[in-house]
C-alpha cells in the first residue's frame, strides 16, 4: 500500500459568526477559494494534476451547497480537470475529508489531493440543513436527541466536572492562543482574506478574549439550563443515564467553542505526486479510523476512537508526543483527560474552539495543520488529532513528521 503525505496546509483566520464578523460579507465559496489559491501559488501546483479535491462542510444548502468544493475550484481558477466532493460528517467533516484523500492516495487511485472544510455560520446557520435526527421522533426517540450543550452537562455531571473546572479550561485556552499569535506560530499557516480590490479584511482570528478571567466567565449564566429542565431534555439524558439524579448545567458561551467563519486546505499525495512537483513531505497519515458511540453522552467519542485506533496502529499513547482534541466543550477535553491520564501540557497547545472558535466543516483540518505546525516547533514526531460529533461518533488520526 503506498503511503499518503502531508506537503502543506494553509487556513484563513476564523471570522465571528455574526452579522457584524469580518468575514460574514465573505461567501463560503470565496473562503473556500482562498485556501485552494494559497496551496496552488505556495507549491506551484499545475492544477490539471489535483485528482480530487475534497472538503466538509456540514451545512451546505444555498450558496455553501452544490459540491462547493467543485464551486472553490472554479473561483478558484483551478483547471476543470480537478474534480471536487463535498462530505459530511458534522464536526470531523474537515479530518474525514483528509482521511478520505488519504484513502484514496494509499490505495493508489490519487496521486495528488487537496482536503479541508468550509462554513460561513454568519451566512449559513448550523441547522440549515436539517435532518431526521433532531426533526422525525422515530429517529430522534431512540437516539436520546437532545442539544449538545445539553449532553455536555450530561458529560460534566457524569465525570464531576465542576463549575470552576470548565471555567478554568476555557480560561486556559484563552491564555494558550493569545500566547501563539503572540508568538508567531500561526504565520506560515494562516493565509489573510482579502477583498476584489486586495484591501485586507481579515488576518487574525477574530473570536479570541484573551483578558478572559475566572471572573469574567463566573458572570455568565449556564446556556443550556432552559432546554434542559423546561425543554425537557433533563429527562431524556436521565433516561439514558439513570445513575444520574439530576443534570448539573455548567456549560456557557464562555466555555464552549465559538461560532465563526473559515476555511481550510491541506495538500496531499503520494511519493511519487510529491516528486513530480519537487516538494518535501512534512508528514505521514500514519493511521485514521472513525467510530459510532453513545449517542446520549455524544461527545465522549474521541474516548472510543482513540482506543480503537491506536490498537489498530499498534500504537500505545506512550507512542504519541501531542494531541489536538476540538474543543466542543471544555467538558470534552476534561474528559479526554480523565479517561488517558494525559498530562495537560501536552494537548491543544495552542488553544482551542473555545477561543479562536469552530468553523464547523473546517474545523478537523484546521487543527491538523495547527498541530502538525506545532509539532516541528518543538522537533516531535507523532500526533493524535480527534473530534466529537454530533449523533454521537468520534473521528481521529495519528500524524508521523517525515
Amino acid at each position: 500500500m503506498a503511503e499518503a503525505f502531508i506537503y502543506d496546509h494553509v487556513r484563513t483566520p476564523r471570522g465571528r459568526g455574526k452579522k457584524d464578523g469580518a468575514l460574514h460579507e465573505v461567501p463560503a465559496v470565496r473562503l473556500g477559494a482562498k485556501v485552494l489559491e494559497a496551496l496552488r501559488e505556495r507549491n506551484n501546483i499545475p492544477t490539471a494534476q489535483v485528482d480530487d479535491i475534497i472538503f466538509g462542510c456540514v451545512d451546505p444548502v444555498g450558496e455553501a451547497g452544490a459540491v462547493i468544493a467543485r464551486s472553490s475550484a472554479f473561483e478558484a481558477g483551478y483547471d476543470f480537470a480537478a474534480p471536487g466532493m463535498q462530505i459530511s460528517r458534522f464536526c470531523a467533516s474537515g479530518l474525514d475529508a483528509v482521511n478520505l484523500a488519504a484513502a484514496k492516495i494509499m490505495s493508489g487511485s490519487d496521486d495528488l489531493a487537496i482536503a479541508g472544510g468550509v462554513e460561513s455560520m454568519s451566512r449559513v446557520g448550523m441547522g440549515q440543513s436539517g435532518g431526521a435526527w433532531y426533526m422525525d421522533p422515530s429517529v430522534a426517540l431512540p437516539a436520546f436527541f437532545m442539544p449538545q450543550g445539553v449532553s455536555a452537562d450530561l458529560i460534566a455531571t457524569k465525570y464531576s466536572f465542576s463549575r470552576d473546572d470548565v471555567d478554568a479550561y476555557a480560561v486556559e485556552s484563552q491564555k494558550r492562543a493569545a500566547t501563539a499569535w503572540e508568538e508567531g506560530r500561526f504565520a506560515r499557516s494562516v493565509v489573510p482574506v482579502r477583498d476584489g480590490n486586495g484591501l485586507l479584511i481579515l488576518d487574525r482570528d477574530e473570536h479570541m478574549r484573551p483578558g478572559t478571567d475566572m471572573q469574567a466567565l463566573g458572570s455568565l449564566q449556564p446556556a443550556f439550563a432552559a432546554p434542559g429542565e423546561m425543554g425537557g431534555f433533563d429527562a431524556v439524558a436521565i433516561q439514558a443515564h439513570p445513575e444520574i439524579e439530576a443534570v448539573r448545567h455548567v456549560h456557557h458561551a464562555g466555555n464552549s467553542s465559538g461560532i465563526v467563519d473559515g476555511a481550510a486546505g491541506v495538500l496531499l499525495g503520494s511519493k511519487a505526486g510529491g516528486e513530480t512537483l519537487k516538494l518535501k513531505p512534512r508528514a505521514r497519515i500514519r493511521a485514521f479510523a472513525s467510530i459510532g458511540s453513545d449517542p446520549a453522552l455524544m461527545l465522549t467519542g474521541p474516548v472510543d476512537v482513540t482506543e480503537k485506533l491506536l490498537k489498530r496502529a499498534g500504537m500505545a499513547l506512550s507512542d504519541i508526543d501531542l494531541f489536538e482534541l476540538n474543543e466542543a466543550f471544555a467538558a470534552v477535553v476534561l474528559r479526554y483527560l480523565q479517561a488517558f491520564a494525559i498530562d495537560p501540557a501536552f494537548i491543544n497547545v495552542n488553544g482551542g474552539a473555545i477561543a479562536m472558535g469552530h468553523p464547523l466543516g473546517a474545523t478537523g483540518a484546521m487543527i491538523l495543520g495547527t498541530v502538525l505546525d506545532e509539532l516541528e516547533r518543538q522537533n516531535k514526531t507523532t500526533a493524535l488529532v480527534t473530534l466529537c460529533i454530533g449523533a454521537g461518533m468520534g473521528t481521529a488520526t495519528v500524524i508521523e513528521r517525515v
